[in-house]
């Protein structure tokens, strides 16, 4: 694995051109430090759930004076251009719908021949395990969160990025820090093939961490909880699954992962859309924890009313909290 140290100030551990699942990256990190491998290799992790989450929304966080730079460019653009390659950061957004989505294909997979008597009687249980930071409401890189539908992100690169063509997606790597473990997507342009051609593309392959496929991602994560509350129970006589809450002496803490998207941007450009859909897709987050950027960089809800107040003066709407999905 190769290290550098980010422009925050953290030290991330990555392979290029690889996702790889949590066993994989064990076999690359046995010579790391102890303290990078306290969480990843914990063993005693109760049984936890492994869905499948098909994506269609992508988020990007920002502070305050983030917003006021998306705000001033109408879009997004490379905050730091002295690095290379220039890219602009979003997440994978998993609603509420899609985790029960994933729910029913869960089941449907452990359980395929269910009565429809036991479908009914089947307790909802994956929000239980849904209590990593990717998959809360909170943020861990500012008070602001944009949401848009990753089609339309698609769209709009490619017409404004990619003179009309198809982008095009790419593995870029995987990075471990301390209990973080991040899958990194690669979206550039047709035009720059032979500068990222080291990238294996992202295909729709069955077995990956993350693929693509008709328009949404597919996210198999590795681990999904952080902190593990609670230990999937299989009722396989009743074809049911339940959850057992554990003690507090029983909880254990393991590294969770998440997928990031990187737009590649070159020097000048941005990806822009309207003063009002901009807006539109602007939602208030609460501080996450642990915080990737220093405390005093978040705005209260007070705070943040105001300065969207002032930049959208005469946006119809008050300013929404996300809504993402809650810890249990």
């Amino acid at each position: 694995m190769e290290r550098r140290v980010t422009r925050r100030g953290h030290t991330e551990d990555f392979c290029k051109g690889q996702h790889l699942k949590l066993n994989d990256l064990k076999e690359k990190t046995k010579d790391l430090e102890n303290k990078k491998k306290r969480y990843l290799f914990n063993e005693n992790i109760p049984e936890y759930p492994r869905p499948e989450f098909h994506v269609t929304h992508l988020k990007h966080d920002t502070t305050g004076a983030g917003l006021q730079g998306i705000w001033w460019v109408k879009g997004f653009c490379d905050p730091c251009p002295e690095e290379s390659p220039r890219l602009v950061w979003w997440s994978l957004m998993v609603r509420p719908e899609d985790i029960q989505s994933a729910e029913r294909r869960l089941l449907e997979q452990i359980y395929p021949d269910r009565t429809e008597e036991q479908i009914q009687r089947q307790q909802s249980f994956l929000g239980k395990f849904a209590t990593s930071p990717a998959l809360l409401d909170s943020s861990r890189l500012g008070s602001y969160r944009f949401t848009f539908p990753l089609e339309e992100l698609l769209t709009a690169y490619s017409q404004q990025l990619c003179s009309g063509t198809q982008p095009v997606m790419r593995v870029f790597k995987t990075v471990l820090y301390k209990q973080e473990v991040m899958y990194a997507v690669l979206v550039h342009s047709p035009a720059n093939q032979e500068l990222f051609s080291e990238y294996p593309l992202l295909t729709d392959d069955p077995n990956a961490v993350c693929a693509y496929r008709d328009g949404h991602f597919i996210w198999r994560p590795e681990a999904m909880c952080k902190t593990h509350n609670y230990e999937l129970v299989h009722r396989r006589d009743e074809k049911q699954v339940e959850v057992k809450k554990l003690f507090e002496h029983q909880r254990e803490y393991y590294v969770w992962d998440n997928v990031a998207v990187a737009l590649h941007m070159e020097v000048g450009q941005a990806l822009q859309f309207g003063s009002d859909r901009l807006r539109e897709k602007l939602t208030y987050c609460e501080k996450g924890s642990p915080s990737i950027i220093p405390y005093d960089k978040f705005h209260n809800f007070s705070e943040a009313t105001d300065l969207v107040k002032e930049l959208w003066p005469n946006y119809p709407s008050p300013l929404e909290r996300s809504l993402n999905i809650h810890a249990s």
